[in-house]
């Protein structure tokens, strides 16, 4: 029988620590929901002392999951515990995740402690995380820099004071997969009490080696990985989680363990972080890249039509690539769209919400005849704000751009309940956008990224804009789509004033 591999998944909370990534309790909501049906045995919400916010999060998605262990996470701190376990309380299955550094440079240059009031300080924070749930996870930060010696030490004691989940984090990614191996047999091996608790990996992949970390790991005995969707994370980010789960399944002469996840919910989990974070997914990316299962040369053309697995190891429709299909028309009605919507995974907090995206899905079916997925999570991603509570909002927009002029934007907008229009001119259609908005509502951000996308193929695909703007300390991204891209742009510099309005950007939660 082979081992579970438990796939803790934090794209809520290390994946929102990528700088522009933060979403709105809503959004985590609807990610967590994808990841729930995806089978996902662990979903970090968040970092609930980082904010108000953060822990209002974190709470409305224990409160939403059923199926999956909601997790929290705290520093060693009992402030930061005791909010943790607040926000965790509605769950079904909670978990505390507390951490403190083990790093020499980490307790010398960060802590300013020494190790034994780290091992105390440790200890006593799993002891106090237990007072609100049986499950609670310690991870000491940078382990993969830390000594072996004093890493046995803590581990040994943080066990007997009932931690259930030991996780080795290698924090800055600067191990090789042969020494964090060596590592992880090396703890099993010494602690006298390590068969008391699961060995969990944490990896990141400054050097490009997180996944192999980590599954370097799994081969030395640990039987939980963190990792997240596109390998969404601060820096380079993290272990990928659909590399993780896709490399155990196919490989099964390889590792003995198993996973739960429902491997069809991948591609759909990673186009909704994609397009919730504005994050896309690069075309080669393993698993989940457009180009994935693509097939240029002739001779791999020619062996794929003979026998698939000759350069195919895994099935395309295995991890969701086939969910790329036409469900709506114009003349479908409302219950056919908000059944569509349950069946991706959606919903919409109001009533008022649901008009104004069946009104929007409607406008977008008269020009464009096929509605594909893709487009409908587009759709409700530029739903995101409250009709009743946002600021900014977009009446009409008109532009202007012939070679040899300069370009020119007129633009009709809602600020509050008042109607204002403005014109600007601009190096092209949608610079002059830009700056007639910022005539209107003039926020004082830096424009930090403008990308677009195709949500499908073909000349009548929608566009979807990401803009992300900075101001001060906080970063935030805003999002939209449309057939047009002037328009499209327009949404999403809007909905990111939105977002800064209502306070959805914030500092990263470990600043």
């Amino acid at each position: 029988m082979a081992d579970q591999l438990i796939i803790f998944d934090t794209t809520l909370r290390d994946g929102e620590q990528s700088p522009g990534a933060s979403m709105t309790r809503e959004e985590k909501i609807r990610i967590a929901k994808q990841l729930e049906k995806m089978r996902v045995d662990v979903i970090e919400a968040g970092f609930p002392a980082a904010s108000p916010g953060d822990f209002e999060a974190v709470k409305a998605v224990a409160t939403t999951i059923r199926e999956s262990t909601v997790c929290g996470l705290a520093r060693a701190q009992f402030a930061d515990i005791d909010r943790a376990g607040e926000a965790i309380k509605p769950a079904e299955r909670g978990r505390i995740h507390t951490f403190i550094a083990t790093s020499a440079i980490h307790m010398e240059k960060k802590l300013r402690m020494s190790p034994d009031q780290v091992l105390e300080q440790a200890v006593a924070a799993v002891k106090r995380a237990r007072t609100f749930t049986d499950d609670v996870e310690f991870s000491a930060e940078d382990a993969g820099r830390s000594d072996p010696d004093f890493l046995c030490r803590v581990f040994e004691a943080v066990i007997n004071a009932g931690a259930r989940t030991l996780n080795v984090p290698d924090t800055v990614g600067y191990t090789m997969p042969h020494q964090f191996s060596a590592l992880i047999h090396d703890l099993r091996t010494r602690i006298p009490n390590s068969d008391k608790a699961i060995f969990s990996v944490h990896c990141h992949n400054d050097l490009g080696l997180a996944v192999a970390n980590s599954l370097a790991a799994v081969l030395a005995g640990a039987r939980q990985v963190e990792c997240t969707i596109n390998g969404l994370g601060e820096r380079a980010g993290n272990a990928a989680l659909e590399e993780i789960v896709m490399a155990v399944r196919t490989r099964k002469d390889v590792f003995p363990v198993e996973t739960r996840i429902d491997t069809t919910q991948i591609v759909p989990a990673s186009r909704l972080v994609s397009g919730i974070t504005g994050f896309p997914v690069q075309p080669n990316k393993a698993v989940v890249g457009a180009n994935a299962f693509a097939h240029e040369s002739g001779i791999h053309q020619d062996g794929v039509l003979k026998n698939r697995e000759t350069y195919e190891i895994m099935r395309a429709e295995d991890v969701g690539w086939n969910a790329n299909r036409l469900v709506l028309g114009k003349l479908s009605g409302r219950n056919a769209f908000r059944n569509r919507l349950t069946e991706l995974g959606i919903e919409l907090g109001s009533e008022a919400q649901v008009n104004s995206a069946f009104q929007r899905f409607k406008e977008l079916a008269d020009r464009k005849h096929e509605i594909f997925d893709e487009d409908l999570h587009a759709l409700i991603s530029d739903e995101s704000m409250s009709p009743d509570t946002e600021l900014y909002s977009l009446i009409a927009l008109r532009a202007h751009s012939e070679t040899g002029e300069e370009p020119q934007a007129r633009i009709t907008m809602r600020v509050g309940s008042l109607e204002q229009v403005q014109e600007s001119s601009g190096s092209g259609p949608v610079d002059a956008a830009f700056k007639a908005i910022e005539k209107i509502a003039p926020s004082g951000t830096e424009l930090q990224l403008y990308s677009v996308n195709a949500i499908t193929s073909g000349t009548e695909s929608q566009g979807e804009v990401t803009v992300r703007l900075s101001l001060g300390d906080r970063v935030v991204n805003g999002l939209g789509a449309d057939t047009d891209i002037v328009v499209a742009s327009a949404k999403a510099y809007l909905n990111a004033l939105n977002k800064l309005h209502h306070g959805a950007a914030k500092l990263n939660p470990q600043a």
